[in-house]
């Protein structure tokens, strides 16, 4: 009798379902772990005892400039879960709330300080702006790089304009004296800095594509990420080639000048 009871009770009862937990795919990779996987799992400041949890899916991991230098890895547990593991209980250091289209943020984020003492709410847009100060500093620093190229590309289509037009000043003499208008051999110059212009805007964005195509490939390989670290979109395109038109127009305005203002005789001089 006492035998069939234990038997039946055994029977009866519930079996304890071991707890799932998702893992991201670059551990998931380097163990390897597959969906379906026990593990144990502790936490560093709560108990020693490991739990077992199985792995119930693989998840991939959003690319994050903040955590690009760091390589640890990442896993998601349900929050008892969680919480059995830590010493602590009913604690958190942050979470996030997000609200119903058209709520109202700041309201939310004083019931929630009202509620919660000593909680701090901030908005999205305020905690991007506390965490971002270092890519700030960097985004002005490539813009410091970028104004300084631009200066340095004018100066060099202007030297190479005023060299190509000081060796051709005896051949526009003679144009000059044939008849040729000084509007045409000044506008003659102008086209060839912008064509000149032109094909150095199209080589340099060739370029800068090429060099983007590697910077990223190489970059995702040592951090395996899907962070891109190097962009050429159409904007920069654009920008690039109306820069490109109005130095190449700008340098060869300069070097035309300096020809048409010359009288004809004397540009056969040295």
């Amino acid at each position: 009798m006492i035998a069939t009871m234990l038997m039946a009770a055994v029977l009866g009862a519930a079996p304890v379902q071991t707890p799932g937990i998702l893992v991201e795919r670059r551990l998931a990779e380097s163990v390897p772990l597959a969906v379906g996987d026990t593990v144990r799992v502790r936490a560093l400041a709560g108990s020693p005892q490991p739990r077992p949890f199985v792995v119930a899916g693989v998840f991939e991991r959003a690319a994050d400039p903040n955590r690009i230098a760091r390589n640890d890895f990442e896993i998601r547990l349900h929050l008892p879960d969680l919480e059995a593991m830590l010493p602590a209980h009913d604690r958190v250091d942050r979470f996030a709330v997000v609200l119903r289209p058209g709520a109202d943020a700041d309201s939310a984020a004083r019931w929630i300080e009202g509620v919660a003492f000593g909680t701090r709410a901030y908005g999205s847009a305020a905690l991007a702006e506390q965490t971002s100060a270092t890519f700030r500093v960097v985004s002005r620093f490539h813009d410091a790089i970028g104004i300084v190229t631009i200066l340095a590309s004018a100066i060099f289509l202007l030297c190479v304009m005023i060299i190509r037009v000081d060796e051709r000043k005896r051949d526009m003499g003679m144009l000059r004296l044939i008849g040729v208008s000084r509007g045409t051999v000044f506008r003659a110059i102008v086209l060839e800095a912008i064509g000149i212009a032109v094909i150095g805007s199209i080589s340099g964005g060739v370029l800068g594509m090429i060099v983007a195509r590697i910077v990223n490939a190489y970059y995702a390989s040592v951090y395996d990420t899907t962070l891109k670290f190097a962009l050429v979109t159409p904007r920069i395109v654009l920008l690039a080639a109306v820069l490109g038109l109005l130095l190449g127009a700008t340098a060869g305005v300069l070097a035309a000048w300096r020809v048409v203002r010359v009288a004809p005789q004397k540009l056969g001089q040295r």
